[in-house]
């Protein structure tokens, strides 16, 4: 996010970059794979999804009559699984 907001490339370089600065030492594999699993991503949009989801998930919850609670949608367990995969990059 903070390349996305500095409109800089996203790539091994800058990445490496970024940790050294914050005193990571970090795998040259786990970057790799890290710029390889975002080739592609809008991360703007992303970005915003992330902001929407809790507020439509929230959504439910305020008017909701029935006491039983809503079950969870496979979907959402995918992409739980998928910010799991990029956050286990770096340990």
């Amino acid at each position: 996010m903070l390349l996305h907001a500095a409109e800089k490339d996203i790539d091994e370089k800058t990445i490496s970059a970024i940790l050294k600065a914050a005193g990571v030492t970090a795998d040259d594999a786990r970057v790799k794979a890290l710029v390889a699993s975002l080739a592609g991503v809008d991360i703007a949009d992303a970005m915003t999804q992330a902001v929407a989801a809790p507020a439509a998930a929230a959504a439910p919850a305020a008017g909701g009559a029935s006491d039983a609670p809503a079950p969870v949608e496979e979907e959402e367990e995918e992409e739980e699984a998928g910010f799991d995969g990029l956050g286990s990059l770096f340990g």
